[in-house]
């Protein structure tokens, strides 16, 4: 008797990714972060970012407390998030990449700084809006998952 397999969302994969797979996604996501990074450097006057490895380190900081702290900070203003129609999820954002700029700050060898509030606020909205134009070309899982075979 033949096993079925039904998919039930497009790009759908009934197997676990291997440890090798996440890693392979986790760079990409890493080099789309950078990218989106410079690119906000580029066009907001207020945002320094000096350098590749800069670029690298920021991007790496900024996935991270990405991926640990923003789950937390989303789940805790959600009521002002739904209040203010998602406007403050930017103003998250903002804050995620202040907080970035604070901890690079710490490093002599990291070479980024932000200068106030709304520097930090349209960055943040760069980087989200390059990523997500990134994203639409580039499939981290689904690159991984080709490398893999």
């Amino acid at each position: 008797m033949q096993q079925r397999t039904f998919v039930f969302a497009r790009g759908w994969d009934p197997r676990r990714p291997g440890r090798g797979e996440r890693l392979v996604a986790f760079i990409i996501r890493w080099l789309i972060t950078a990218a989106a990074v410079w690119v906000a450097a580029s066009i907001v006057e207020g945002i320094v970012l000096e350098g590749w490895r800069s670029t690298l380190l920021v991007a790496l900081i900024l996935g991270l407390l990405n991926a640990m702290l923003k789950p937390l900070l989303f789940w805790v203003s959600l009521p002002i998030t739904v209040v203010t129609l998602g406007v403050f999820y930017l103003v998250l954002n903002a804050a995620m990449l202040g907080l970035t700029a604070w901890i690079a700050g710490k490093f002599e060898s990291i070479h980024f700084a932000i200068d106030g509030f709304w520097a930090a606020f349209f960055g943040a909205l760069i980087i989200s809006v390059v990523s997500w134009l990134i994203g639409l070309v580039v499939n981290p899982k689904r690159i991984a998952r080709d490398l893999a075979r």
